[in-house]
């Protein structure tokens, strides 16, 4: 797609990502939900921008995809975030051979639906399992267990649930969220990204239809690099989130300091230098993710070599746009006195949604896959469990 086509293609949703834009404090501030921008996303199709225009969809490219979902992230963060689990089925179809069960599925998202995941579990069990099973009763496949961390499922109209149907073997069922025996609590408590609907979901024996069930892959491909990246478009979104609130509040401000280099903050150099470091960081940061997406899409097509590039060139943007945001995100309280913290403005959810994108797939352990594979060639773990240890 063109630099034109893009923006035709964009124009379509930028109204929407206004209207966004103006609640995301008062949304932060009261932790509301966003049920009504969710409606607004989905009735301009915004979740079928990558299903092909035969299904009903827009048939943007990767490429394109992801400059949306950030520029939807400087308007919201938490929407990208929420979206995420959405974005990742539709990747999953998309890479399918065509088939009915395919097709029907991107029919179904261009009609509106909407997908969130229900993966995680904070309750202990071994790594590499899964306490949340998928057992068969009277001629019945039932899902029983509860997972956290169930990012847009609140929202979403179908949930992926990862279980265990037999000893080690974890599949990957689809049911609706609306199912009987399935319940859904608001709980989540982290300090960021408040507002994405990430808490618990309950099932108790609800059931899944065969046809939705699959197995785990533990050798994923792109998907890992894929789910990455989506939160680091979030994370480029609070970046430049974060510079445009840092200009505007220069811009409006009168109060100055004695020892200032100016009489007004708007013209003062050192002032002028602060805002222009955050811009600048918000702009290498979107680089960077733009490289990795280029990557993580020549893979698409590519040689399992290109697969293991993607996924150590995702690592390294997760790595370095981690580290550009958080210090673009806390020099943004450098640009004024003590009104920079105030409540009115909520500056602060910059660095606290910032901050909570960059606890996802923990850093340490991406820069030592990194280095890991710089010195020794390594491969990338491309899937992974949370648990603790003593299995396989």
């Amino acid at each position: 797609m063109t630099v034109h086509d893009y923006e035709a293609l964009a124009a379509r949703f930028r109204p929407v990502f206004d209207r966004i834009a103006a609640g995301a404090v008062e949304r932060e501030r009261r932790r509301r939900l966003p049920f009504e921008e969710v409606r607004w996303l989905r009735e301009a199709g915004f979740g079928a921008v990558r299903v092909p225009v035969e299904s009903g969809g827009s048939g943007a490219g990767l490429d394109d995809l992801f400059r949306l979902l950030v520029e939807l992230g400087e308007a919201d963060s938490n929407l990208t975030q929420l979206l995420r689990p959405h974005f990742l089925f539709v990747e999953e179809q998309l890479r399918q051979p065509p088939a009915a069960v395919r097709d029907e599925w991107l029919r179904a998202v261009a009609g509106g639906v909407l997908f969130g995941n229900a993966i995680s579990e904070r309750e202990s069990h071994q790594v590499g399992r899964s306490n949340t099973t998928l057992s068969e009763r009277d001629g019945r496949l039932l899902l029983n267990g509860t997972k956290f961390y169930s990012t847009g499922s609140l929202l979403a109209d179908w949930i992926t649930v990862r279980a265990e149907r037999a000893p080690g073997e974890l599949v990957v069922a689809r049911v609706p969220a609306r199912a009987a025996g399935l319940v859904q609590r608001d709980d989540w408590d982290g300090f960021g990204q408040r507002t994405t609907a990430s808490g618990t979901v309950e099932f108790t024996d609800v059931e899944v239809d065969p046809a939705h069930v699959t197995v785990w892959d533990r050798d994923p491909g792109v998907h890992t690099a894929l789910a990455q990246l989506v939160l680091l478009a979030a994370l480029v979104g609070v970046a430049r989130s974060a510079a445009r609130d840092a200009a505007e509040f220069v811009r409006d401000r009168r109060r100055s300091y004695s020892h200032a280099s100016a009489p007004l903050p708007k013209d003062d150099p050192l002032v002028q230098q602060v805002v222009g470091k955050i811009h600048s960081a918000a702009f290498a940061a979107q680089a960077t993710l733009e490289a990795a997406v280029g990557s993580v899409r020549r893979a698409l097509q590519g040689s399992r070599a290109e697969v293991i590039a993607a996924e150590v060139d995702v690592s390294k943007a997760q790595v370095g746009i981690a580290d550009l945001v958080l210090r673009a995100v806390t020099e943004v309280f450098d640009v004024g006195g003590s009104s920079v913290v105030s409540q009115e403005k909520l500056l602060d959810r910059h660095w606290r949604n910032a901050r909570t994108l960059t606890v996802h797939n923990p850093l340490v352990y991406k820069a030592r896959a990194v280095g890991d594979h710089a010195i020794n060639d390594s491969l990338p773990v491309f899937a992974w469990t949370t648990g603790s240890p003593g299995a396989a």
